[in-house]
């Protein structure tokens, strides 16, 4: 998520123009300053209710899969979250750079809070999946316009300092949630991990939202009030749908499916084209590499996170709560890679640090699968997890950081966009692709084995976790050779 910004990456005349006006003033001090501080501690707080929602929902999601008959449709129940989000991004954007994130922030946080309680009184695992997409409609307005606050709010010597709170905040959380989703689903059962998220809405509002009104609303630039690209808005819609057709046809492996699957290809390479920085898909150097890199580790890494509870649950007898702690040093991990590419001495080497960052991504994603055999101890999934999430924090916060320094004021919305739109197409593509192997191979049948592995007898399916992860480590390795494309060539200007 985050590209490499090495100690030569050539700047334009106008970034270098930005860079100097940010550091004065309120620059002064860090992020938890007198003019910053409570800025800081509110959109940190958004960041923490998000992860606390994603460490509990993924150590409740086996349970909720198997008892609404629904772990065919298992990887729907992440990629119906990712497919909304991406109209939710472009839709942020929009609203971000025309008025300001403030409205985008509390809507998204709104219908994240909605979505949750959907999921968590539904009745059905469709019902179930709606709610996951009304939620990820909540996320992607979120997360684009707290980008947004940043880029505006902040300056560029603070932003990479921002990024890494960001993912320390990820750290309590991911010791936390699953333990308490973990105990909730096993003693009051899932729904109430569903439910009892939203409750902690209230805090972050109440922090964030009177600071973001004070120092970024409004709109960017020249102050003119652009009306909305309803031509973006068309193409967001038509990525949004055009990745939902082609994760069903990926689950429905039928002759009929190749009729949505051609549908939503014919929907979604304009969209992207239209929507991605212009040679993103070939790894142009500067910007389009930010925003591949972003989708290439993002995806690949969460597709592969997604089925690591449910192996553990399914194939080695583990509780939702043990399954669940299997990635909780990730998280400290995460936030500990996160840091380390803030400090200002690294900068000359962030080029290195990413490309090793994906290399650990990519062993941690092709060691996870070795627990399969019954000689391999379980705990070998932690310490894979551990190294690859140090990974994954040089690399998603550096492209955060970069991204912004590449994009004027009034583009920042849209630049944070692309990005995020990415990160969130490359996890529906690669869930759907992730999630058909799967079920070819007999993942579906696993319905029962949470039961079965309560009584010291779970289900064999190893072949069906093993399509999952390898192809993602592979994805991965691309990363490692996009981190190479990162810098623009030199004499840009």
């Amino acid at each position: 998520m985050t590209a490499v910004e090495a100690g030569e990456t050539a700047t334009t005349p106008s970034q270098d123009r930005r860079g100097s006006e940010d550091d004065g003033g309120a620059g002064a001090g860090g992020v938890l300053s007198r003019a910053h501080r409570a800025l800081t501690v509110g959109i940190v707080s958004v960041v923490l209710v998000i992860a606390f929602e994603a460490t509990a929902v993924g150590t409740a999601m086996p349970v909720a899969a198997r008892d609404l008959d629904g772990v065919a449709l298992y990887a729907f129940a992440f990629s119906g979250y990712f497919t909304t989000s991406l109209f939710g991004m472009v839709l942020a954007g929009q609203w971000s750079d025309r008025d300001g994130p403030l409205g985008s922030l509390a809507s998204g946080i709104a219908a994240f809070a909605a979505g949750l309680l959907l999921s968590g009184t539904a009745g059905g695992m469709w019902t179930f999946i709606l709610g996951r997409a009304v939620q990820g409609l909540g996320g992607g307005l979120v997360i684009v316009a707290l980008y947004v606050v940043v880029g505006r709010a902040y300056p560029q010597r603070l932003r990479p300092s921002i990024m890494a709170a960001f993912a320390a905040a990820w750290v309590v959380p991911s010791v936390v949630g699953p333990l308490a989703a973990g105990a909730v689903t096993e003693h009051l059962g899932w729904r109430w991990v569903f439910v009892g998220i939203p409750a902690l809405v209230g805090v972050p509002l109440a922090l964030a939202l009177p600071q973001i009104r004070r120092r970024a609303s409004g709109s960017a630039g020249t102050g003119d009030r652009r009306p909305p690209d309803r031509r973006r808005i068309r193409l967001a819609f038509g990525i949004a749908l055009g990745a939902g057709l082609l994760q069903y046809a990926a689950q429905d492996l039928r002759p009929f499916s190749l009729l949505p699957a051609a549908a939503g290809t014919a929907l979604l390479v304009p969209a992207v084209r239209g929507l991605l920085p212009h040679g993103t898909w070939r790894a142009a150097r500067g910007l389009p590499s930010v925003v591949l890199l972003r989708g290439v580790s993002a995806g690949g890494f969460i597709a592969a996170e997604s089925f690591v509870p449910l192996m553990l649950v399914t194939q080695r007898g583990l509780s939702p709560t043990l399954a669940g702690l299997s990635l909780a040093a990730g998280g400290g991990t995460w936030a500990l890679g996160s840091w380390v590419q803030a400090r200002p001495r690294v900068e000359p080497y962030r080029e290195r640090l990413m490309f090793v960052g994906m290399l650990l991504v990519a062993a941690a994603v092709a060691a996870a699968p070795s627990v399969l055999i019954p000689a391999v101890p379980v705990w070998t999934v932690a310490v894979a997890w551990a190294f690859g999430c140090f990974g994954m924090g040089l690399v998603i916060a550096s492209t955060s950081v970069l991204l912004l320094q590449l994009s004027a004021p009034e583009e920042a919305g849209a630049n944070s966009a692309a990005l995020q739109i990415s990160d969130a197409l490359s996890n529906v593509l690669l869930l759907a692709v992730g999630g058909a192997a799967f079920a070819a191979l007999g993942g579906g049948a696993v319905a029962g084995a949470a039961t079965s592995a309560a009584s010291g007898a779970p289900a064999s399916h190893p072949a069906a976790f093993a399509a999952v992860f390898l192809p993602m480590a592979g994805v991965a390795l691309l990363g490692a050779w996009v981190t190479t494309r990162l810098r623009e060539p030199r004499g840009t200007a």
